[in-house]
């Protein structure tokens, strides 16, 4: 077998792939939509959807006021956090690098906090958006403070890394700091907040983090050549004509606007931004072509499954979002790294 039949194979394995991952997604949204405190079948989940007036009046409420919205935000947190993780890692050349480990959990959370026990937001906002605005303008704060720092010292990507877990503690320490001067409840709305939770999710703030997805994936995409150009150094993509500075700034953009949708809404959760490039990696190697793509679905699947599994561990009771990803995920991405080897 000739060499570019052997590369068409491997494409054309890896196109295949996608396919699976997507049928994945969707499969595992539909299972989202069915369990909870109420067990729904798929036909009734089909005519909930399609044909309202064909099912209870209860069912069709049930599936569409509360849990597609939840099913769809899963889908669409999950893809924005494992799309920021993928261009993170790729950028700073490092495979520990995500929004979690960098701070931008951290910022969102102490800006949450901030709005939690001042009741009002850095700009106009009103009700329960109060803390959706302070921790989204907080995530993206600390994105960019991570670029501008690095681009003061150099721009190196070793600088970067730091200037993230710098912003990490800053941020952490902070909202630990107005914590110690909180109310009893205002303290459980924080840290319940911190958990994570898909339960506030509703049509508006899932259409919000989707078009997010939708407006920077196809960005991203078109960069992939230049991105795959920047694994092989800084000076080699530089040689080929890519403007390294510029495409940091627009990297830095990219994953300031989808971390900042993603845990503005449903709060901080890790191991997503950090999984769902991971396994890419495995699986299909860093030709970002492919990477980016695997990264978004990988971490809207792992998201979606521990939203099922949410619902199911206890029944009746529904858990916080982010302990689920941090109890079935880190054991399994160990699992995963272990037999890589």
């Amino acid at each position: 077998m000739t060499g570019a039949k052997i590369y068409r194979s491997i494409t054309r394995k890896k196109y295949i792939l996608i396919a699976v991952l997507i049928s994945l997604c969707c499969i595992s949204w539909l299972v989202d939509v069915m369990t909870g405190p109420a067990v729904i079948s798929a036909n009734d989940v089909v005519k909930s959807v399609f044909h309202p007036d064909q099912v209870d009046g209860s069912i069709r409420v049930i599936v569409r006021s509360m849990r597609l919205p939840i099913a769809f935000m899963a889908i669409a947190v999950g893809a924005s956090l494992g799309l920021a993780g993928a261009v993170m890692q790729t950028i700073l050349c490092n495979p520990l690098a995500s929004p979690y480990t960098l701070g931008v959990g951290a910022g969102a959370s102490f800006g949450a906090s901030l709005a939690v026990i001042t009741g009002t937001a850095v700009f106009l906002a009103m009700g329960e958006y109060i803390v959706s605005v302070n921790a989204f303008f907080f995530a993206m704060l600390v994105c960019l403070l991570i670029y501008f720092l690095g681009k003061v010292r150099g721009m190196s990507t070793d600088t970067m890394v730091l200037a993230g877990i710098s912003m990490l503690f800053i941020f952490q320490a902070l909202q630990a700091l107005i914590q110690y001067g909180a109310s009893e409840g205002q303290v459980q709305t924080i840290v319940f907040w911190s958990f994570g939770s898909l339960q506030k999710a509703n049509w508006l703030k899932t259409a919000i983090v989707g078009g997010v997805v939708f407006i920077c994936f196809p960005l991203i995409m078109r960069k992939s050549w230049a991105f795959t150009a920047l694994l092989m150094g800084e000076e080699k993509a530089e040689s080929l004509g890519i403007n390294v500075d510029r495409i940091k700034l627009f990297s830095f953009l990219m994953i300031s606007l989808l971390a900042a949708a993603a845990v503005c809404f449903v709060g901080t959760i890790g191991f997503i931004g950090l999984a769902g490039p991971h396994i890419a990696r495995m699986v299909v190697g860093e030709e970002q072509r492919f990477y980016i793509p695997v990264s978004m679905l990988g971490g809207a699947l792992i998201l979606s499954v521990a939203s099922v599994i949410s619902k199911i561990m206890v029944p009746g009771v529904i858990f916080p979002i982010g302990i689920i990803t941090s109890i079935i995920g880190v054991p399994f991405f160990i699992v995963l790294i272990l037999r890589s080897k």
